[in-house]
């Protein structure tokens, strides 16, 4: 069953009376050895569980487990499931749902091993097994967004379905805000959606990286790629400028907040090319207003923005040579004797 906001406020409201419940087995571990089966070390399984339960539920993990180390995975898959469902408040059932997850992912049936994993979290949050759980989900939504299909009946190969990891990436966020995956799965959710086309989406990945995860060995790439993903977002000079400043932002901070990067040489020339963009903008802007209105004030202006957004540039010299043709036709506008003559432009206005 797929993670929602409201299921994982719902499992955070019965942590609490969980781990009351299951005190006995916070203090036990299963071990399972080929001589003698599964056994429990430390205390003993939940009070409450009635012996011949208890016997039962050992019984069937101990057939179950012979199964599988006779290579019959799908039998004892089935089994641990029914364990599972059977004996839900047993020791044994975290396990059993564990091993079966296991067996579904070898069998390549990645939607229903990651959601398996994920009920051994909500059910049972002080599993031995979290750490190994998490990983396995980050396998699993990695391969989903690197294109491996689905396996239906461990048999039926199905159709790629990356959004599906960008979407196991997010389920993972929300069970381990705090691992060392968590980092890692914005990198990937970020990845996802650009590889799907989503670039606001990707920008948000990342920029909930920088923000949660600033310590993370990854904030350097993450910085850069978030620089790279406004450039992206940059159609040229005739359109909106906000992802060109945005781009040109970022790429400065990852400048200055890591020197010593080796991206420092792209975030340069990321940052250069943002601000020939912009620059040439205002240009744009204010060859309108000095071709086809006649209002020098306004032009000044624009030139004057081109010239400050990217100074020592060829696109600063072409805004000075504008800024001096707008003085020439101010004065000639003053003498009306004086024909003024325009260059000619190609508008795409």
């Amino acid at each position: 069953m797929p993670i929602t906001p409201a299921r994982a406020l719902s499992a955070l409201c019965v942590l609490s009376l969980t781990l009351a419940v299951f005190s006995g087995v916070a203090r036990a571990d299963l071990v399972w050895t080929p001589a003698s089966g599964w056994k429990v070390q430390g205390e003993s399984v939940l009070a409450g569980l009635l012996p011949e339960d208890g016997r039962n539920a050992l019984d069937a993990m101990n057939k179950a487990r012979a199964t599988e180390e006779n290579g019959h995975h799908s039998s004892a898959m089935s089994s641990y499931e029914r364990i599972a469902k059977k004996y839900p408040n047993s020791i044994y059932a975290p396990e059993a749902l564990y091993r079966a997850a296991k067996i579904r992912l070898e069998r390549k049936q990645y939607i229903t091993a990651f959601n398996e994993f994920e009920e051994v979290i909500l059910r049972y949050p002080g599993t031995t097994h979290f750490n190994d759980v998490i990983g396995e989900q980050y396998r699993i939504a990695n391969a989903l967004l690197d294109g491996a299909r689905n396996h239906y009946f461990g048999v039926i190969p199905g159709f790629r379905n990356r959004a599906k990891g960008v979407e196991d990436f997010e389920k993972i966020l929300i069970l381990a805000p705090y691992s060392d995956y968590a980092p890692l799965a914005l990198m990937n959710i970020a990845r996802g959606n650009q590889k799907l086309g989503n670039p606001d989406e990707a920008i948000d990945a990342l920029d909930r990286m920088i923000n949660n995860y600033p310590q993370s060995l990854l904030a350097p790439d993450a910085y850069l790629r978030l620089a790279q993903a406004h450039a992206s977002l940059v159609e040229g000079p005739y359109y909106d400028q906000a992802s060109t400043k945005q781009a040109i932002t970022y790429f400065e901070d990852f400048m200055i907040l890591f020197p010593s990067d080796p991206g420092v040489g792209s975030a340069d020339k990321g940052a250069a090319d943002m601000k020939k963009v912009l620059a040439e903008s205002k240009i744009k802007i204010g060859d309108f207003y000095f071709y086809k209105r006649d209002n020098y004030k306004a032009a000044r202006v624009f030139y004057n923005e081109a010239i400050t957004s990217y100074p020592d540039s060829e696109v600063a010299k072409t805004a000075k040579a504008r800024l001096a043709e707008v003085d020439a036709a101010e004065d000639k506008s003053k003498n009306p004797a004086a024909p003024r003559k325009h260059t000619h432009h190609f508008w795409l206005f």
